[in-house]
């Protein structure tokens, strides 16, 4: 192919996430057990302060701190275990009933035209935390990418966490 034939890949860098990513789930020593964010929350229980709007006896529900776009929320074992291959059939039964129940909310709260759900399966996957295993659940819309998390480093999103965490609790569904 010729140059001006070939599809064009342009490369940015975030190099500043290197470091990031890296720093999460260390600790000071080896001899310090590091605390895990996601246990935290789940002992916390659901309430806007932690996060979570649903638990249960072996998964449970968040929403993301640092979100893609509003409304993304993640699903859990309570469990902390980073391989989908060792939860138990309880805990993956409850993982991908509590991960319908979060479909069906954020399809009832924001209307989306699609949605997101996927995890990263280790940190050559992508986790940034991936000592506890997490799925993203995430409503999509026609033309809702744009250039500022490209260009400017920048997420914008139209509502607070405070108000994503009322709406996806008032929509969240019965489970039967």
């Amino acid at each position: 192919l010729s140059r001006d034939s070939a599809v064009s890949l342009d490369r940015l860098w975030a190099d500043w996430r290197s470091a990031y990513v890296s720093g999460i789930g260390s600790s000071p020593s080896d001899s310090e057990p590091v605390a895990c964010v996601f246990c935290e929350l789940a002992a916390l229980g659901t309430d806007p302060a932690s996060g979570v709007v649903f638990a249960d006896d072996v998964s449970f529900c968040t929403l993301n701190a640092y979100p893609y776009g509003s409304g993304h929320l993640l699903v859990l074992p309570r469990r902390h275990e980073s391989s989908l291959s060792a939860l138990d059939e309880e805990e993956a039964a409850g993982v991908w009933r509590t991960a319908r129940a979060a479909v069906r909310a954020l399809e009832a709260a924001y209307d989306p035209d699609g949605m997101n759900l996927g995890a990263n399966l280790g940190e050559a996957a992508g986790a940034g935390i991936p000592a506890h295993l997490h799925l993203h659940v995430l409503p999509r819309w026609n033309g809702d990418t744009n250039f500022m998390t490209s260009i400017g480093e920048t997420r914008v999103l139209p509502e607070s966490l405070e108000t994503t965490y009322a709406k996806v609790k008032e929509a969240w569904p019965s489970l039967p």
